[in-house]
């Protein structure tokens, strides 16, 4: 089952819906939803009706504004290698903030005074319950599902410091698709192949079975630090590929499109704008 946040027709209220290929199904509120994502998605998938055209409603990120975004960076160990790092003993971890996440076919716009932006195909994985101290075996059945993600990357940015969180948070820089649910997802460490392609051209082809840490490993290792809750999202990393690494490098410019595609997940589009159309496209 495939879950989006949606907002309706004249009104901007989110909301999850179940994704039935053209139609949606209202679920509830987001917050709602978040209070009780599993008795919610049990209610989800007992739905029946016509729906609303998929077309009559704007797509949403399926998070809370509270919900903390956390990304592995290096997390396979062929992408460490690429950029001359060492494999690390204990995952890289960064956060994002939800306001510089979105949707698929949503422009995202190169930050003025980067060279472009950076493509990073990756699966994100949606905790349904708390989580504190937990156990790998506890934190991956603590996971409602996966979607597609674009950690698009300000590269400039990115290096000016040590800390990549000014990098890592352009607007409309994190697209996310629909989450579909663990259960028809399976678990990622018996591989998931992550694709990335640029007008076309296929730039990323990596498996999930190639991460260094799982989701499990990941979700345990922060529980241990703070409590993990419902709608918190955890970034798994990207594959070899990325375009900062080429000779010459080789980044997404304004007019490309960008597409992640990962087995039972789907495709994520996302087209490249200028800077100056940043206002016009975020109405």
């Amino acid at each position: 089952m495939k879950l989006a946040g949606v907002r309706l027709a004249g009104d901007d209220t989110i909301h999850i819906a179940r994704l039935d290929g053209d139609t949606v199904q209202v679920v509830t509120g987001l917050a709602r939803f978040w209070a009780d994502p599993r008795g919610w998605t049990a209610e989800a998938a007992g739905l029946t009706g016509a729906g609303v055209p998929a077309e009559s409603v704007r797509f949403a990120p399926p998070v809370p504004p509270s919900a903390r975004v956390i990304c592995v960076g290096l997390n396979y160990r062929a992408h460490a290698a690429e950029g001359s790092f060492e494999v690390p003993e204990y995952p890289t971890l960064f956060g994002r903030w939800t306001a510089s996440l979105s949707v698929g076919d949503v422009p995202a716009p190169v930050p003025t005074g980067e060279a472009g932006l950076d493509w990073e195909g990756e699966v994100a994985a949606y905790v349904a319950e708390p989580l504190a101290d937990a156990d790998p075996e506890t934190a991956r059945a603590a996971v409602l599902g996966y979607s597609t993600f674009n950690d698009l990357t300000a590269r400039r940015a990115q290096k000016l410091t040590t800390q990549w969180t000014l990098g890592k948070n352009g607007d409309r820089s994190g697209p996310m698709g629909p989450i579909v649910t663990a259960d028809e997802v399976g678990d990622p460490r018996d591989g998931l192949r992550v694709q990335t392609r640029v007008n076309g051209t296929v730039v990323q082809d990596g498996n999930t079975r190639d991460m260094l840490f799982d989701v499990g490993d990941v979700l345990s290792l922060i529980s241990r630090t703070f409590t993990l809750n419902p709608g918190d999202v955890i970034a798994t990393g990207t594959p070899d590929g990325v375009g900062y690494v080429r000779t010459p490098p080789w980044l997404l410019q304004p007019g490309d499109v960008v597409e992640v595609e990962i087995d039972r997940l789907g495709v994520l589009r996302t087209p490249i704008v200028n800077p100056d159309r940043q206002l016009e496209c975020a109405r």
